[in-house]
């Protein structure tokens, strides 16, 4: 593979990789997704960051789950369902006008019906 294509496949899944993990702790950027486009990215470029995070204790297994069949673990969706719920209200906080919070509702209130609609993960995988 070129080296400019597989430079901007690190650069993507490092990248990806902070989002993702800047996700863990602020509202509404998910993580998830982010560690997916970095395990594609690094499954490009980088065989010793790609089992970096394949093996990594905490986003490893949100990759394998999702690969092995688009699952989500409990603990995850319980994590998101929160933050997904406290989002609205601290940006009320913040002093947000309401058709922004209301707009911000209808937005997370999808993303809480896809993120609840995901089957578990199978019984050997949790």
């Amino acid at each position: 593979m070129d080296t400019g294509i597989r430079f901007f496949w690190l650069l993507a899944g490092l990248t990806s990789v902070g989002i993702g993990a800047a996700g863990v702790v602020v509202p509404l950027l998910p993580t998830t997704p982010f560690l997916l486009i970095a395990a594609f990215a690094f499954a490009r470029s980088s065989t010793r960051l790609n089992r970096w995070l394949r093996e990594h204790r905490s986003f490893g297994p949100l990759i394998d789950n999702w690969h092995r069949d688009g699952s989500i673990d409990r603990k995850a969706k319980r994590i998101a369902i929160i933050v997904l719920l406290m989002t609205p209200v601290i940006t009320w906080l913040f002093g947000v006008p309401l058709w922004i919070i209301a707009s911000q509702i209808v937005v997370l209130g999808a993303v809480a019906v896809f993120i609840l609609t995901r089957p578990l993960p199978s019984e050997g995988h949790r």
